[in-house]
C-alpha cells in the first residue's frame, strides 16, 4: 500500500510538472519565429569569458572610443576605418573617426571626448583610399569597435586604424600605457606590435 502511494505521488508530480511546463509554454505571448530553442549549461570558464567580454566592452566604451565609433556611424553610415583622439587644437580630446561609405567616399567625423555628440564632419579628398579599405575588409569579421574592445583589457585605447600592409589585414590599436597592438581582422587574434 505504501509503495503504491509513493509511485502514485511520483507519477502525479511528474504529470503536474509536465502540465505546468506546457501551461508556461502556452502562456508565452511572444510570436513564434519557428526557430528551435535550446538550453545549455554554462560552465564556470564560460561564465568568466562572458564577464571578461562584458568588462572589455565597458572599458572600450568608457574611454569614449566605442561610443565615438557608434556615434560617427550613426551620423555617417558606412565602415569605420580609423579613430583617434586629437592631441591639440580646438578639438583637443575629441575623437576623429574616418568612415568610408558604401560608394568608397571617405568622411572624417569629429565626435566629443565622451562620444556622445557630433562636433563636425567633412568629406575627405578624392583619393581611392576608401575603396581600397573596403576591398581590404571584404571577408573579414572584426570591425574597428571590436578591435578596440579586444585591446581595452591591455589599457586605455587611444587609436585604432586599419592596416593592410604586407597582405595581412589587421587593426593597429594604440593604448595609453601598454603600447601598440594588432588585431587580426579575420580571426580577432590580438598580438603586441613590437615594431612600435
Amino acid at each position: 500500500m505504501k509503495r503504491t502511494f509513493a509511485v502514485t505521488a511520483v507519477v502525479t508530480s511528474l504529470a503536474l510538472a509536465a502540465a505546468g511546463g506546457t501551461a508556461l509554454a502556452l502562456a508565452d505571448d511572444e510570436p513564434d519565429t519557428g526557430a528551435a530553442r535550446t538550453a545549455r549549461t554554462v560552465t564556470a570558464a564560460e561564465a568568466d569569458t562572458t564577464t571578461t567580454k562584458a568588462d572589455t566592452t565597458d572599458k572600450a566604451d568608457a574611454t569614449g572610443i566605442g561610443k565615438a565609433l557608434a556615434a560617427a556611424l550613426a551620423h555617417t553610415p558606412g565602415t569605420a576605418v580609423a579613430a583617434d583622439r586629437e592631441d591639440d587644437g580646438r578639438d583637443a580630446g575629441a575623437w576623429e573617426v574616418d568612415v568610408v561609405t558604401a560608394d568608397g567616399t571617405e568622411y572624417t567625423v569629429t565626435v566629443s571626448p565622451d562620444g556622445t555628440k557630433i562636433l563636425g564632419a567633412h568629406r575627405d579628398g578624392g583619393d581611392d583610399d576608401g575603396r581600397e579599405d573596403l576591398a581590404a575588409l571584404k571577408g573579414t569579421s572584426v570591425d574597428a569597435r571590436e578591435a578596440a574592445r579586444a585591446v581595452a583589457v591591455k589599457g586605455t585605447v587611444t587609436d585604432v586604424e586599419l592596416d593592410d600592409d604586407g597582405g595581412t589585414v589587421a587593426w593597429s590599436v594604440e593604448t595609453a600605457k601598454s603600447g601598440a597592438w594588432t588585431v587580426d581582422a579575420r580571426t580577432g587574434e590580438v598580438a603586441q606590435d613590437l615594431d612600435d
